[in-house]
């Protein structure tokens, strides 16, 4: 028989279990623009109306994308193209990819980030400049993701992305569109929390998405981690040594995502509303860790 104190312990528990899965069932996950097959298998897998990011890498152009935004929406769930402000060479490139991209596939939200491009392919040189132009509410679309960075960003200071990131919910008001954040994956949930406090107090009420990496191997997340700048999180990873690492690979970053469940209850003025998978090239194993997350905790 559990004593009162192990029953409350358990109640909980299970209550930041079900809290957890709810960021999940009400979050988002990514897929590459190459692969329109994979869409009709997560949909499988997920809640029907479940916004799939579509990626914009450097080897793909805006155009790549549409097939897969098409599929997404055709199975059921919601299109995101990736907008990566620096790889867009042209105005007419950005017009002709949203018209489409609205008609075809009913696409209503973008994520607007800058690119990693030294010098930019085209006529902007960051997202703001891309909402400036006034071209994303002329097209259709209705809502931005602003991207959001716990650890900070590799190439950018502070000061500018906090100037930045403030400008770009200044026009998108300007424009009429709505704004949310989803944030860079971070192993380091410390950070992550104390980024999301600092949204809670700066951006009131902008919905955010917290990012997590999804299943992966441990030689593919050090390399994204990387790749994206994720410093603290690698130092923390490192720390441990590579063996120790291959442990808490994250195959199941449930542990993460209940640490920022436990945050969010214990905060009421929290604006964390879902979470986002990045799925770094394996969209089906992703999606299938966030249907047993949901299926076991609800």
């Amino acid at each position: 028989m559990l004593t009162s104190l192990e029953g409350g312990t358990r109640t909980a528990a299970l209550e930041i279990a079900a809290y957890a899965a709810e960021l999940l069932a009400c979050g988002s996950i990514e897929m590459g623009a190459h692969q329109p097959e994979m869409a009709r298998r997560i949909a499988a897998l997920l809640p029907s109306g479940t916004p799939v990011f579509v990626n914009h890498l450097p080897r793909h152009s805006l155009a790549d994308a549409l097939a897969s935004l098409v599929a997404v929406r055709e199975t059921g769930l919601e299109p995101v193209p990736h907008l990566a402000a620096r790889r867009i060479a042209s105005r007419e490139e950005l017009e002709a990819f949203l018209q489409r991209a609205v008609g075809a596939a009913g696409v209503r939200k973008v994520l607007l980030i800058g690119g990693d491009e030294i010098a930019p392919l085209g006529p902007y040189a960051d997202g703001a400049a891309a909402l400036r132009s006034g071209i994303l509410s002329a097209c259709g679309i209705r809502e931005i993701g602003i991207a959001g960075y716990p650890e900070g960003h590799p190439r950018i200071p502070a000061a500018a992305l906090e100037s930045s990131f403030t400008e770009k919910l200044a026009l998108a008001a300007s424009e009429g569109l709505g704004a949310f954040v989803v944030t860079q994956f971070s192993f380091a949930p410390a950070r992550v929390i104390e980024y999301c406090a600092g949204l809670a107090r700066r951006a009131p009420g902008v919905p955010v998405y917290v990012g997590l990496a999804g299943p992966n191997s441990t030689a593919a997340l050090l390399r994204f981690a990387q790749r994206c700048g994720v410093s603290a999180s690698l130092r923390a990873l490192r720390a441990q040594g590579f063996g120790a690492v291959q442990l808490v690979t994250h195959t199941d970053p449930g542990d993460q995502l209940t640490t920022i469940a436990r945050y969010c209850m214990a905060h009421a003025d929290c604006n964390v509303v879902g979470a986002h998978v990045f799925s770094f090239g394996a969209a089906v194993a992703g999606a299938e860790w966030m249907n047993r997350f949901i299926a076991r905790s609800t």
